[in-house]
């Protein structure tokens, strides 16, 4: 008689507590189970303005040698894209199946059980998924009052054991982020061999007078790798195309540990297209930002408050349990993501969509005056 296997005891030890992300609905199945005719995808953080027109122009004239043939596993076409694109080399790029790979990437190859990776108390919730992937231990250092991560603090909690320093800018999900003079004195203070991973998936987005460009500082903190993504501001998240720009000694380090051919051949074409139309990503950045403040404006007037957002996203707070509400908007064809699993349990994190999927929120919303009649005033 066979038994079943407890698999997860077969585990590495620093494996078995861990937990899988959670990429949150599939929207596809929530439509097709609620029978809805609309539904308004904002949980995910997609662009609202998708890809450039270029990009769809490739598509639709592919070669089909792209589906049967290996892509570089050299990513060649697309670095050179990119080292274009940052007045750099080619040497000081590596790829990634989105910037998420590559985040856990650099914990699996540069910190190991007993080591330390520090990183905001709301920071992305990869993380500290990337610290226990590694057996590290994880130091989620405590916020300041604005949900957002405290400089101070986090350089309090960096020790001889620390290997990484994890840190967005603008921060998902608070929509926080720090000026330039609070980065440079962050990167000035911290110790040499200690790596800061700036996570920069929501750069295009942000208001370049508030939200510094960390590429600027790459050479003067060898210790600085800037992880970007094109699944955000360039519209690609289908694809899954990430790049971390740094020192060519880290990728040097990191060609060790990379996974050959992790970024495929239809991504790599479409994200050095779509590097080349910066024209739409303008576009795409004044759209978000006054629809951005539009919603925000809007959810102020129903009496919720908002949280200061440098992202495509807002961070709402409901002043009591979010997970009713967020059922109910599920029902009525809204999609957003509960924040139960940051610690704010009162909070729901809104994308930023088009003017009709805003309305279509704000909508719904009002459909539940008696759960979001008890919200604070912002």
């Amino acid at each position: 008689m066979s038994c079943r296997l407890d698999f997860a005891s077969l585990a590495a030890p620093h494996i078995r507590p861990l937990r899988a992300y959670d990429p949150g609905y599939e929207p596809s199945e929530i439509r097709r189970d609620l029978k809805l005719s609309q539904l308004a995808e904002l949980g995910s953080n997609e662009s609202a303005f998708g890809p450039s027109a270029d990009v769809l122009t490739f598509f639709r004239n592919a070669p089909w040698e792209v589906l049967h043939r290996y892509p570089d596993a050299g990513g060649r076409l697309l670095k050179r894209a990119l080292a274009r694109h940052y007045s750099t080399t080619p040497a000081h790029f590596t790829l990634g199946n989105g910037s998420h790979e590559l985040l856990v990437l650099m914990a699996l190859t540069f910190a190991a059980p007993g080591d330390e990776i520090v990183y905001s108390q709301y920071g992305f919730a990869v993380y500290p998924l990337a610290a226990q992937a590694c057996g590290a231990r994880g130091i989620a250092v405590p916020a300041d009052s604005n949900l957002s991560a405290d400089p101070d603090a986090m350089l309090a909690a960096i020790s001889e054991r620390t290997k990484l320093v994890y840190l967005a800018n603008p921060n998902n999900p608070t929509g926080s982020h720090w000026d330039a003079a609070t980065l440079e004195r962050f990167l000035e203070a911290m110790p040499p061999h200690v790596l800061l991973v700036l996570d920069e998936a929501y750069f295009e987005f942000a208001d370049p007078d508030q939200v510094p460009d960390g590429c600027q500082l790459l050479a003067r903190f060898p210790n600085l790798i800037v992880a970007r993504t094109f699944s955000k501001g360039y519209g690609l998240a289908g694809l899954r195309v990430g790049f971390l720009l740094a020192d060519p000694g880290i990728h040097e380090v990191l060609e060790r540990t990379r996974l050959s051919f992790n970024v495929n051949q239809l991504g790599m074409r479409a994200a050095a297209i779509a590097l080349g139309d910066q024209a739409h990503i303008q576009q795409a950045k004044l759209g978000n930002a006054r629809e951005r403040a539009w919603l925000s404006d809007e959810l102020q007037g129903i009496g919720l408050k908002t949280y200061p957002s440098q992202g495509n996203f807002v961070l709402v707070d409901f002043a009591r349990d979010a997970t009713p509400i967020e059922q109910a908007l599920v029902t009525l064809g809204v999609l957003v993501r509960p924040m139960r699993g940051y610690g704010l349990a009162h909070c729901l994190r809104i994308t930023v969509g088009t003017r009709d999927e805003n309305e279509m929120l704000l909508f719904a919303l009002k459909q539940l005056p008696s759960l979001c009649s008890s919200a604070a005033p912002a």
